[in-house]
């Protein structure tokens, strides 16, 4: 038995025991990895190079794209690391670090998402107070709200969490620190602290989907009331990447996170985290730019852009 004191790092739990396949995990990460840097990184400087998509939407996506690189680049590099090396240590201060940055990154996110419903529902359903309601400084503040809130939960979590006397060993059973999984190695009933904190932080989170859920309900009516099916459809388009990213976002975390005991085990987990940890960055950028002509068209102007500075520094050499 050991406490917090003593405990200088923690051991993750790997994927395999085979090196073969720490091998084949590495090259996994590697890809997923390189796959939403360049999908997440395209978006951001297409929104931040063509001016026709300097808009609420836009800027709030490309928000939502730092936040989906800073996210990924939090917990793959450790377990890409881990994979190549046959290592499954990490420093008490790192995974500290790690809890942080990951619960600050995703709060944050799931924040934003519920600001983009809102951006959708006026942009539908008032669109006349558009620009009164969204202008740039009202995005502004509502983007530092969700930075600043973000922040904070993480801050606090991360504090209460780290603080608790830890008398069950170091044996984190997640290819990364989260939370949930710390809370196992702390002594009994010191952890109910953390828990009461967790449990407020859901009722914030679930009033969220709820703001989520009335959001687009009034979105399908005002829809629905366009006489055109082409209006109809060009504002519902508008919509989808939207309401799949919230989908895949929410509801891979809650089958991570309240999933039945009976089901439970450590291989599971670890798909599951890595399902809603992993995934839903890689995959967003995808979403956006398959039903988003704008962004389409503003990557076909980047790529074009590109190769013609590519061709004139060639015939200059």
């Amino acid at each position: 038995m050991s406490n917090s004191s003593s405990i200088t790092e923690f051991l993750l739990l790997a994927f395999t025991d085979r090196q073969e396949l720490q091998l084949l995990h590495f090259w996994l990460f590697l890809g997923i990895s390189l796959a939403a840097l360049l999908g997440n990184g395209l978006i951001i400087t297409a929104i931040a190079c063509d001016h026709h998509l300097h808009t609420p939407m836009y800027f709030f996506l490309l928000n939502l794209s730092l936040l989906d690189l800073g996210s990924i680049s939090t917990t793959l590099p450790k377990a890409m690391a881990n994979s190549l090396c046959d290592n499954s240590h990490i420093s008490y201060l790192v995974c500290a670090a790690q809890v942080f940055f990951f619960l600050f990154l995703i709060s944050e996110e799931y924040f934003l998402l519920t600001v983009m419903a809102y951006d959708r529902y006026v942009a539908i359903c008032k669109p006349l107070h558009y620009g009164t309601l969204l202008g740039s400084r009202a995005c502004v503040h509502m983007a530092a709200a969700a930075w600043g809130t973000g922040f904070l939960v993480s801050l606090l979590h991360t504090i209460n969490t780290f603080s608790l006397p830890l008398c069950q060993g170091n044996v984190v059973d997640q290819f990364f620190c989260e939370i949930p999984q710390i809370l196992k190695l702390s002594c009994s009933h010191s952890y109910l602290r953390e828990v009461g904190i967790i449990v407020v932080s859901v009722c914030l989170a679930f009033g969220y989907f709820v703001f989520i859920v009335v959001s687009y309900v009034q979105i399908l009516r005002a829809v629905l009331r366009i006489p055109s099916e082409q209006g109809r459809h060009k504002a519902f388009s508008t919509c989808l990447p939207h309401l799949a990213v919230v989908s895949l976002f929410v509801s891979t975390g809650m089958f991570a996170h309240l999933k039945p005991p009976s089901i439970s085990s450590p291989s599971l987990d670890l798909v599951v985290s890595f399902m809603y940890s992993v995934v839903p960055p890689a995959v967003n950028p995808l979403i956006y730019s398959m039903r988003n002509q704008d962004i389409k068209y503003a990557l076909r102007k980047l790529i074009t852009r590109w190769q013609c500075l590519k061709a004139e520094l060639f015939f200059q050499t």
